[in-house]
């Protein structure tokens, strides 16, 4: 989602050069208010290797786009979209909008069972492990002297309202910067006033189900899906049904056999969930078709479909997608995101893109339920995207989550050849790894011999809900991990498997 990066897509099979393809796309974006007077366009050595293109064809179509007056470059200030370009009249500064007035929320049945909270494994914590657990972010390389500064200057402008009860949608100011983060980088034009700051995306979701969903209503999910998103989704009391996921995504033409096979009426599908943009745990990018065929779905049936949006700021491929919320029949979408995995987890700041009508009923269970996020840490964080850190951060960890998959996918293949298999490659911070040399060996087996040797992997079947797999799976996060540790994590694996295969 770093604003350093555009949602362009070059087509090498079509016979246009791809210097005019990005001039055409870039004028379109700015026709289409996507991208608007001064606002900033990514330098040509980043764009260059977000699109996979060499530099020179990056350079010659800004040439184009300054003859064409649609962008200026200022030496020490960089190159932004030109006043009045496409004629798009710049925005005006927005002032801060009074709180929305809250309402309560909908009652919840006190009788659902909670989810069990996760624990860390035994001997997680020791330094001499090597930890493929997924989900983690290279922490070591957060720039934390920069998110000093930002947190200093936040402070530095708080008045007794920021260090109060603040408005329970969020900070202006954030709100502000996030509508522009998921407008370039994912085509969502969307108003700050749809815009609810969360802690955290789980928290999101949580409020989504709440507004949503009550007792005989239906939820479907992803099958494979997290364990905890089934978790929440049951404690509504609502009828949890799993719908498969193959290499296009969502099956969304088995919804209704899926929800009736269940015992259920279609028309009771309140929410449909699902991970588009790196589907969990598989990776798999819901296709076009499907994506059009799940809005229309939920279109006609009344229904609403929750987007969790999470690792779509590391893409490895030219495939990018915008959200689906940006598509047609966007008001049957709530979007989520977060930055646990862009900044850090600690931060607990996410957000929730809602449908007007939703706008109301969610800041209600939000106000209530948990009043505010921390005004000036949103500050800090709208400062920090703001000035260009956010960005600097995504593309330098994007170069680095690059290098560490490729060690990962290099050291795999290495050592088991043929006998493996990965999917989930093309985006996010993890692969799921199918050892198809190893068919008929429980994962659990295969996990304790890694661990007497050190390295702790973790088995994947547990996130399907029908049909396991039938070979040994693991979801393998190579995010936090250096190089080295990768490559001599996947050796000890190698042996550990070779072990356990010939005992």
């Amino acid at each position: 989602m770093g604003s350093s990066e555009l949602l362009i897509v070059l087509d090498r099979d079509d016979g246009a050069p791809l210097q005019r393809q990005l001039c055409d796309q870039i004028t379109a974006l700015v026709r289409t208010g996507r991208l608007r007077p001064g606002d900033d366009v990514p330098a040509s050595r980043a764009l260059a290797t977000q699109l996979d293109v060499s530099r020179t064809v990056v350079t010659r179509a800004y040439e184009l786009l300054r003859a064409n007056g649609v962008i200026v470059a200022k030496r020490g200030s960089g190159t932004r979209i030109a006043p009045g370009a496409g004629g798009v009249a710049a925005p005006r500064p927005r002032t801060p909008t009074a709180a929305f007035a809250p309402q309560p929320p909908r009652a919840t049945d006190r009788d659902s069972a909670l989810w069990q909270p996760w624990e860390p494994a035994p001997g997680r914590r020791p330094g001499g492990v090597i930890d493929f657990r997924h989900g983690t972010p290279a922490l070591a390389e957060f720039p934390v002297a920069r998110w000093r500064q930002s947190l200093h200057d936040a402070y530095g402008r708080a008045d007794a309202a920021s260090l109060g009860y603040g408005p329970a949608e969020g900070s202006p100011a954030l709100r502000t910067e996030i509508a522009s983060l998921v407008r370039r980088s994912r085509a969502l034009d969307a108003s700050p006033d749809h815009i609810m700051v969360t802690s955290g995306a789980t928290q999101a979701l949580d409020i989504v189900v709440r507004m949503l969903v009550g007792p005989g209503d239906v939820v479907v999910i992803e099958d494979p899906s997290h364990t905890v998103l089934r978790q929440v989704f049951g404690c509504s009391q609502a009828h949890v049904v799993p719908v498969p996921v193959d290499q296009q995504g969502l099956r969304v033409g088995d919804i209704d056999a899926c929800v009736r096979a269940y015992g259920h009426d279609p028309a009771r599908v309140k929410l449909v969930y699902v991970t588009p943009s790196h589907q969990f745990p598989t990776g798999f990018i819901l296709s076009g078709e499907r994506r059009r065929g799940l809005l229309a779905w939920a279109y006609e049936h009344g229904a609403i479909v929750l987007e969790d949006d999470y690792h779509n700021e590391f893409t490895f491929t030219g495939e990018r997608l915008p959200a689906l919320a940006a598509e047609r029949h966007r008001d049957t979408v709530v979007h989520v995101g977060s930055f646990s995995k862009t900044l850090f987890p600690a931060l607990r700041i996410g957000y929730a893109i809602l449908p007007p009508h939703l706008v109301q009923p969610f800041l209600g269970i939000k106000w209530i339920t948990d009043r505010l996020t921390p005004t000036v840490a949103q500050d800090a964080l709208a400062d920090f995207i703001r000035t260009g850190a956010y960005a600097r951060h995504i593309s330098r960890m994007t170069r680095l989550y690059r290098q560490r998959r490729s060690r990962l996918l290099g050291s795999l293949y290495e050592h088991f050849g043929a006998g493996v298999r990965v999917s989930g490659e093309a985006a996010g911070l993890h692969v799921l790894v199918t050892l198809s040399g190893a068919r008929g060996i429980p994962e659990e087996k295969i996990a304790e011999a890694a661990a007497a040797r050190g390295v702790r992997i973790h088995p994947a079947s547990g996130y399907f809900v029908q049909d396991p797999p039938a070979e040994p799976m693991f979801l393998m996060g190579y995010a936090a991990l250096p190089a080295a540790r990768i490559t001599r994590g996947v050796a000890l694996l190698a042996a550990a498997v070779r072990e356990v295969t010939s005992g």
